[in-house]
């Protein structure tokens, strides 16, 4: 099968219809959303959004790869299926799909696809939902991790003041000028700021909203916006937020424009508990940026 990077609910539909047996939907949102109505067949995995990586040491991504090992096999993936995840809509699940996606590429599996548009969308173009809960038997997932997708924190450490290196900050604005420590509390972590160094370019920006349905801006929209804070498609970027979701949101939009960028996945949650760890704790005023 040929899969694609973005799925629209009229082409996920088409593949259904054709090859319902090979296609596996995920849906990333909380398990309450779910039962109340979700797209035919789906099965929900909400630990893609919830997990924490515990650091960016072997150990730590060892128990990733244990958690999700274990999961995917319980719920009858194997991880040779067309996977195809959505949220509800990309500017409120704070890229939680998109996390997902790139959780199961960096788990090995070949064939991910997300929901542009997301369950909304889905809503919008009037197909089916149900309450029902998929039954799978259960399979042996096959791991194949691909460490080359993730930034570690001694490799972000690196690359602080190395100029040929983008640490790109993407969280939102309260996070970047040092007055909230995540999206969860402003004190939820033990430090605000950010990574020394570090240019800003807030997610939402290579999103556009209709209807309250973000979508992914067109490749020379998200070029030009990623041009003003000196990315091309010939930069090397390392990407970061809270915890690697709203920049596995970017690394989509990244990709959509041929620009190759990294997950530094522990973020920001990893990197603001380790105190031996330097950070730009200047709180940045309104007129800078």
């Amino acid at each position: 099968m040929n899969t694609q990077l973005l799925i629209s609910p009229q082409e996920l539909t088409s593949l259904l219809a054709e090859n319902s047996s090979q296609i596996v939907i995920i849906d990333t949102r909380s398990q309450e959303d779910y039962a109340i109505s979700h797209i035919p067949n789906s099965i929900n995995i909400r630990d893609f959004f919830t997990y924490l990586l515990e650091n960016s040491s072997p150990a730590g991504f060892k128990k990733l790869q244990e958690h999700f090992t274990e999961i995917l096999s319980r719920l009858g993936i194997s991880g040779t299926e067309w996977l195809i995840v959505y949220e509800d809509t990309f500017n409120r699940g704070y890229g939680q799909s998109c996390r997902a996606a790139f959780l199961l590429k960096y788990l090995g599996c070949a064939q991910v696809s997300i929901l542009h548009g997301g369950y909304r969308a889905w809503l919008r173009a009037g197909l089916s939902t149900t309450d029902e809960v998929a039954l799978r038997e259960s399979s042996i997932f096959k791991l194949h991790p691909n460490p080359e997708m993730i930034v570690t924190t001694s490799e972000m450490l690196e690359a602080i003041n190395n100029p040929e290196i983008i640490k790109l900050d993407v969280r939102d604005r309260s996070e970047w000028v040092g007055l909230s420590s995540s999206p969860y509390a402003p004190d939820f972590c033990p430090r605000k700021g950010r990574i020394p160094n570090a240019v800003w370019l807030e997610w939402h920006r290579l999103m556009t909203s209709d209807s309250e349905i973000s979508m992914f801006r067109s490749k020379d929209e998200i070029l030009e916006i990623c041009e003003s804070v000196g990315i091309t498609t010939n930069s090397v970027v390392y990407v970061y937020c809270f915890k690697g979701s709203r920049a596995a949101n970017t690394l989509i939009a990244l990709e959509l424009a041929g620009i190759s960028a990294r997950n530094y996945f522990g973020s920001w949650n990893e990197w603001s508990i380790d105190f031996s760890l330097p950070i730009d704790s200047r709180v940045i005023k309104e007129n800078e940026k």
